[in-house]
């Protein structure tokens, strides 16, 4: 299966323009005077967020996307919910999980689930950053709450993770971002926004360093090496042919965008802020400018997205650069999604 025609094209392909809220209105809410709320319990976000994108059943819906849920969907709730220490809700979102997403041949979960579709769950493959996330929240529940089946749980889907995912390249480990579509013609495509620090760092503490260690350094030298465009911002995805041979990847926009949004997020959680300086310094200069900053840009021809970061790229650059934080939670889930995790991860 080809690179661009596995999961996150039906996810990251459609128009996010909703998710931006028009130019000067999320220039206004990236900017404007107000503190980003911190309450992950009762009556805080938290609540807002079931509110908005859970389902009863213990589905993360993406309202904007047809109704779809995605693994990466699950993970959010689940690392949510352990934050808020909300435990039923926790419970609830994983069975939902476990249940209808995770594959029978191997301790991974199919990355998209559509109610619409008369199958519901029309393409197996898998993402591995929901993977990683939904692995790292059940351990942690376990212990916290006393529950050893999710922690066998966990303990099967890093295995699988281990040893399907991470593979040996070029004197690398290289995560691949699915079990299919990734390797072609002895080159493998990355998505730098899966290298999630928190997780890869617990995984080496649980599991031992012999993986994920040389995997989490080997992500770093990809980070420090594959930037690209003006302003030397790391990509979406990219195309790595060996050892500091990288580049954008063929079939995919060449943006800093949708994706790559989430890098200085896991970098600021993982201690790692050295590795997005390019990515403050260009959210500086075009804020210094009087321009908002922009929801993607072109890493080709330097061709900005005519409308700005979501609430979620909002908060995540209050964080990067000290900017106030938006006010309000997104109304749309992966902008909701992202300014949750700022608040749950850094």
């Amino acid at each position: 299966m080809a690179a661009d025609t596995v999961h996150d094209t039906g996810r990251r392909g459609i128009d996010r323009r909703g998710f931006g809220f028009g130019l000067l209105v999320a220039f206004t809410a990236a900017c404007a005077p107000g503190r980003q709320s911190k309450a992950m319990g009762a009556g805080g976000d938290w609540d807002t967020f079931k509110a908005r994108f859970l389902d009863p059943s213990g589905r993360i819906v993406d309202p904007q996307n047809g109704g779809i849920s995605h693994s990466e969907g699950q993970s959010y709730g689940l690392v949510l919910a352990l934050e808020a220490e909300d435990r039923a809700t926790f419970e609830l979102i994983a069975d939902w999980t476990n249940d209808n997403l995770l594959r029978s041949d191997v301790a991974l979960h199919a990355w998209k689930y559509d109610p619409s579709s008369p199958d519901r769950v029309p393409d197996r493959n898998n993402a591995t950053d929901g993977d990683i996330l939904i692995a790292w929240a059940l351990e942690r529940a376990g212990r916290q709450w006393g529950r050893g089946e999710w922690r066998t749980r966990s303990a099967a889907i890093r295995a699988a993770i281990r040893q399907r995912l991470v593979v040996d390249r070029f004197g690398m480990k290289l995560l691949l971002p699915g079990l299919e579509g990734f390797q072609q013609n002895g080159r493998v495509i990355v998505n730098p926004s899966y290298f999630i620090w928190p997780a890869f760092r617990s995984f080496a503490e649980w599991d031992g360093p012999g993986v994920w260690q040389p995997l989490a350094d080997d992500a770093t030298a990809i980070l420090a090496q594959a930037r690209f465009g003006q302003y030397r911002l790391p990509a979406d995805w990219v195309e790595v042919a060996g050892p500091g041979q990288y580049a954008l990847a063929p079939g995919h926009d060449p943006r800093f965008g949708f994706d790559a949004i989430r890098v200085p997020l896991y970098a600021m959680a993982g201690h790692r802020t050295g590795l997005v300086q390019p990515v403050a310094d260009f959210w500086r200069q075009c804020l210094a400018q009087g321009q908002p900053i922009p929801a993607w840009i072109d890493l080709n021809t330097g061709e900005r997205a005519p409308f700005a970061v979501s609430n979620g790229g909002a908060a995540i650059a209050s964080k990067l650069i000290g900017t106030k934080p938006p006010l309000g939670l997104a109304p749309e889930y992966f902008g909701a999604s992202l300014q949750m995790l700022v608040t749950a991860l850094t």
